[in-house]
């Protein structure tokens, strides 16, 4: 056994150096070689090439790049990472998965759709909501009246400072206003009408238009309903079947 200080040569058995005196070794244990350790690359890799159908495949490129590097660091490591199978499917996903895309699209884009509808339905709302304040502060500028018949969106944008966007509801193609006011609310003062009957509804486009059940319109919102503003200020989506209960 050669002494690993001095290099003098001493018996296989001997514990201490016969020259220095050094501790020898012995050689003939084999060191324990730490657990190899998954390489993060490979993990990452794995992760975004799962990924990439549902992030329209902006993590693809990533995944294949990090799967490539990890397969190339894990000879270099010397048995102290692993992971190669983990780095070659992170490569290989985003190819398989790519027939997938099209039945995702298929099953996103009419969800999406539908999320866009609500959106402008509760936008409508909100419009249709601001014109009945809008109406209470004329109000309480004129004798508790409601605007007059033939110019109430004028009027509402001259004394109550109504945007023309607060006239349009975000369903429908074309403006410049999207709603109507019941005819009959002038046979009342803003104080004397009934809670529960109508005062605007959704129409077709136009500017100042008055009327009944016979001009409101569902086709702003697919024909699934339209918002209505109340005697008591209050703003509701009703469905199409649900009309015919208004109260005008």
């Amino acid at each position: 056994m050669y002494c690993p200080k001095c290099g003098t040569q001493n018996p296989d058995v001997a514990l201490v150096c016969s020259s220095c005196s050094a501790v020898l070794s012995d050689v003939s244990t084999p060191r324990q070689m730490p657990a190899p350790k998954t390489s993060g690359l490979a993990i990452a890799a794995l992760v975004l090439g799962i990924l990439s159908p549902f992030t329209c495949y902006i993590s693809a490129i990533p995944a294949i790049i990090m799967g490539i590097v990890a397969l190339v660091k894990i000879p270099q490591s010397g048995g102290q990472l692993k992971g190669s199978g983990l780095a070659i499917t992170g490569i290989v996903l985003p190819v398989a998965l790519l027939p997938l895309v099209p039945c995702l699209m298929g099953i996103l884009m009419p969800a999406l759709a539908r999320i866009r509808q609500v959106a402008f339905r509760m936008v409508c709302g909100e419009n249709m909501s601001g014109l009945g304040r809008a109406m209470l502060i004329y109000a309480n500028d004129y004798g508790d009246e409601f605007p007059t018949q033939t110019e109430w969106c004028d009027l509402l944008m001259k004394y109550a400072d109504v945007p023309r966007e607060g006239f349009r509801c975000k369903g429908a193609l074309k403006g410049p206003c999207n709603y109507a006011m019941n005819k009959n609310v002038w046979n009342f003062s803003r104080g004397d009408t009934p809670p529960d009957m109508v005062v605007l509804f959704e129409t077709h486009p136009g500017w100042n238009q008055v009327g009944g059940p016979e001009i409101l319109t569902t086709d702003n919102h697919q024909g699934e309903g339209c918002n209505v503003l109340f005697a008591d200020n209050h703003v509701e989506f009703v469905k199409t079947e649900d009309i015919g209960k208004l109260k005008w």
